[in-house]
């Protein structure tokens, strides 16, 4: 029956990686399983706009295994641990599944419980996130009860999914409450343990001028350490506090539970180190990941998989012949952010190049890190394409894995 393929995973990285393999690799070679705990796929951009009820949470939500190849095999099981030296993965009601190639795209998972007081008295009240739905949703009701003071939008630590998510928020929520007639009852305030709003210098400047722009506070270098739900107060490592009367934080992400108890398999977040280049782990060559699982220092974002998966399906299809590995992503992301009053800026970069401004995909396309409503249609644009183009394992006309250098604009400083 040829080769067995085991992808742990079936969200954006999972998924797309099933069905890239699935059709472009001939069926007898080698069989497909994948592998997730629940049957729920969530279009999670769509999570940043549920609490300003511009998206409904149930239009988010489809049937996972409907998102696959029909020619790929779907387990719904928990996933207890990987044995890396037997190349076997064992699953709750004592399944195991021998593999051999091996793709972790199981994702990040927020962990709320281990910042001091976050999930304690407050938590859901006047303290919310809304990186999953039901605090997406739970912020929705909360923010239409809101009616002044101050919304204090927290980023944990790093690395998080979707960095500029946070960003997005306090723009949407300077619109929001502008179009509720209350933005001067309102103040808002982005802290993050960053040293500026954004991580690239290019791109930091243009989002802190926005933010400044908005009337938004921007608080750098606060690393949350303990969170005072019934007090409104919000406290660093290093004690410095910031009350608010709604808090709405970016918890703590590391990678799945099962990492943790696979021994060798992740790093000390329970993240997959994995070469940069070819997504392979170092270690156990059969072992790849791929998406928000992976260690790398790329952003944790959905485009980020879909470019790896480009890179990804074609070394394993190499590794299973025998053949070197193509080191050839880049580390490439880009984004959409949203900035309120349908408008977005896109920005475009990858491990070497910051975002840059100028167009993409070339000196004839959308704007690059200056706001137009072009990106904001091309961020609503995008769901159709996720779940039709993307997930599915399409190429995208004129979008490939490396990142276009044609129409950027390098800076001289």
């Amino acid at each position: 029956m040829g080769k067995h393929l085991v992808i742990l995973g079936s969200g954006t990285a999972g998924t797309l990686t099933a069905n890239r393999l699935q059709r472009t690799c001939d069926e007898r070679d080698f069989r497909i399983t994948v592998v997730d705990q629940n049957d729920d796929h969530v279009y999670q951009p769509g999570l940043l706009f549920v609490p300003f009820g511009l998206a409904q949470s149930h239009h988010l939500v489809r049937s996972r295994p409907r998102q696959l190849n029909a020619a790929v095999d779907y387990k719904q099981a928990r996933i207890e641990r990987v044995d890396l030296n037997e190349r076997t993965v064992y699953l709750a009601g004592g399944i195991r599944l021998s593999y051999d190639v091996l793709v972790v795209a199981t994702g990040a998972r927020l962990l709320p419980e281990e910042t001091e007081g976050l999930t304690g008295p407050g938590w859901g009240e006047n303290v919310f996130t809304f990186y999953d739905l039901p605090g997406a949703v739970g912020l929705h009701h909360a923010l239409e009860r809101f009616d002044g003071g101050r919304v204090v939008i927290d980023v944990a630590d790093l690395p998080l999914k979707c960095p500029v998510a946070p960003l997005e928020f306090a723009f949407l929520a300077d619109w929001y409450f502008q179009r509720r007639g209350i933005r001067d009852k309102v103040r808002l305030t982005y802290a993050t343990p960053l040293d500026a709003a954004f991580t690239k210098p290019v791109a930091a400047k243009a989002l802190g001028g926005l933010l400044a722009d908005k009337g938004i506070e921007l608080l750098t270098e606060f690393t949350l350490g303990e969170v005072d739900g019934p007090g409104g107060r919000l406290v660093s490592y290093d004690e410095r506090e910031v009350p608010f009367d709604l808090a709405v934080v970016v918890p703590l992400h590391g990678g799945a539970e099962y990492v943790g108890r696979s021994e060798g398999l992740g790093d000390e977040l329970d993240f997959v180190p994995v070469d940069p280049h070819t997504l392979q782990h170092p270690d156990h060559r059969e072992v790849f990941a791929i998406g928000d699982a992976a260690g790398l220092p790329a952003s944790k974002a959905g485009s980020v998989a879909h470019f790896e998966g480009e890179v990804l399906v074609h070394n394993i299809a190499r590794f299973l012949a025998g053949q070197p590995l193509d080191a050839s992503f880049d580390g490439h992301a880009n984004c959409f952010v949203e900035t309120g009053f349908h408008k977005a800026l896109l920005i475009d970069f990858n491990y070497d190049t910051e975002p840059l401004p100028g167009h993409f995909p070339g000196p004839v396309g959308l704007p690059l890190l200056k706001e137009s409503h072009a990106a904001h249609l091309g961020k609503l644009a995008f769901e159709w394409l996720y779940w039709h183009s993307l997930l599915p394992g399409r190429e995208l006309p004129g979008i490939g894995s490396a990142m276009p250098e044609h129409g950027k604009h390098h800076l001289h400083t």
